[in-house]
């Protein structure tokens, strides 16, 4: 991991969890894709490639694991952070992919790792902007393709193997900003609040896109209370 500069803020690093293809410069970027755990493990994921298990995003994943530029864990079991060292944690369209438990033991984690009056930014597939379309177009296969919640069965025996190694990526759970708020608020945060795209109460959000995926997306921001 030498090489990578990560830049400490005053308050603390600063975090970018589920950061798949879109780590963020001089933070530390974490994403728990298989890809990324079998990054620095010799052979295997070349072999896995040439089965045909590895997608080109994939393969890019691994690159980007070996340089350093991302690192693995599984947030929703234990952020690899020290308690109360991190200034802000970003983490987008990740959330859609946890059950309702994971979540909130993810949020858990989150709230360990910050330290008093650090920000968690959570940018996620707007449920809202998907039922107002539903609305004008009354398509319900578009609608239910769009949350991403169905998913089909895998068929042949590579497409079962590749779903026991790299297993499903569909969506486990849907919010708005609403819903969002809520939660963070029931986990403790405090002013939860929807953020306009490219605005943020990060104190010093360097390079982040403040606008990832906006037109599909909600920002939703809370403090760690002091």
């Amino acid at each position: 991991m030498t090489g990578i500069n990560i830049l400490e803020t005053d308050s603390g690093i600063r975090v970018n969890v589920g950061c798949g293809l879109s780590p963020t410069p001089e933070w530390l970027n974490f994403d728990n894709s298989f890809s990324v755990r079998v990054a620095h493990w010799p052979v295997v994921p070349t072999m896995l490639a040439r089965m045909g298990f590895f997608p080109e995003k994939s393969a890019e994943l691994v690159e980007m694991a070996r340089r350093g530029n991302v690192r693995f864990a599984n947030a929703a079991a234990r952020i690899p952070c020290a308690t109360a060292s991190v200034a802000a944690v970003y983490s987008s369209h990740m959330i859609e992919h946890l059950d309702r438990g994971e979540a909130r033991a993810f949020l858990a984690e989150v709230w360990r790792v910050l330290s008093p009056g650090g920000v968690v930014r959570i940018a996620a597939s707007d449920l809202s902007l998907l039922i107002l379309e539903y609305g004008v177009t009354g398509d319900a296969d578009e609608f239910v393709a769009g949350v991403h919640m169905g998913l089909s069965r895998p068929t042949g025996f590579r497409g079962w193997a590749r779903w026991a190694v790299v297993g499903p990526r569909h969506h486990l759970w849907m919010y708005d900003g609403e819903s969002l708020t809520r939660l963070l608020l029931a986990m403790g945060f405090k002013e939860a609040a929807i953020m306009p795209p490219g605005s943020t109460m990060i104190a010093d959000p360097g390079q982040l896109d403040l606008s990832e995926r906006e037109s599909e997306s909600v920002y939703v921001e809370a403090v760690q209370p002091h």
